[in-house]
């Protein structure tokens, strides 16, 4: 977004250089208004999750446990030219060596390789700044209730003072609070 909106600026501001006849208040103006925009959705993606998901977008599941979602890579217009691309960039050649490759919102591909033994190395998100991720809750098969059990054993009441809590394949949980850095 901001590069777009650097973009607009200058192709503003040229229109200026090209018309030196013409008002300045017809190029301010808008420029005024387009860094309130961009100002305006980044404080709203700071400040909302629900806003920077639909703006930014979510990241997508595209290979679990060695097997692709071709149903999620349709959803996400996403084709196998491209998976095999990003997967060879990442020296991956055999799909089966993939525990979790996950597409990100920047459309960059993130692969998380099992372990010489088969192990997962990969963290589940069940908390993010204060709030539940049901979809991480979903995907290592549990519920609201084992984590709030979970976290009562390690001395917290709820979680919105928790600004990030992951779950790795052992169950090991790890939760950073917010505010801790003063």
């Amino acid at each position: 977004m901001d590069l777009v909106v650097f973009i607009m600026l200058a192709e503003i501001a040229i229109f200026l250089i090209e018309k030196p006849e013409a008002s300045m208040w017809q190029a301010v103006i808008p420029m005024a208004v387009l860094l309130l925009i961009q100002w305006g959705s980044a404080l709203l993606s700071l400040k909302s999750k629900r806003f920077r998901d639909w703006f930014d977008g979510k990241p997508s599941i595209l290979i679990r446990n060695g097997k692709i979602d071709e149903r999620e890579m349709r959803r996400q217009r996403y084709n196998f030219s491209d998976l095999l691309m990003q997967l060879r960039e990442q020296e991956v050649q055999d799909i089966k060596v993939i525990d979790f490759a996950i597409l990100e919102p920047s459309g960059k591909l993130s692969v998380f390789k099992k372990g010489e033994d088969g192990s997962s190395d990969y963290a589940v998100v069940l908390i993010e700044d204060g709030h539940i991720q049901y979809n991480g809750l979903r995907s290592i098969q549990k519920n609201k209730e084992w984590l709030m059990g979970e976290l009562k054993q390690k001395g917290y009441v709820d979680s919105t003072n928790i600004s990030l809590c992951t779950v790795n394949s052992d169950g090991d949980l790890s939760i950073d609070e917010k505010n801790e850095i003063k």
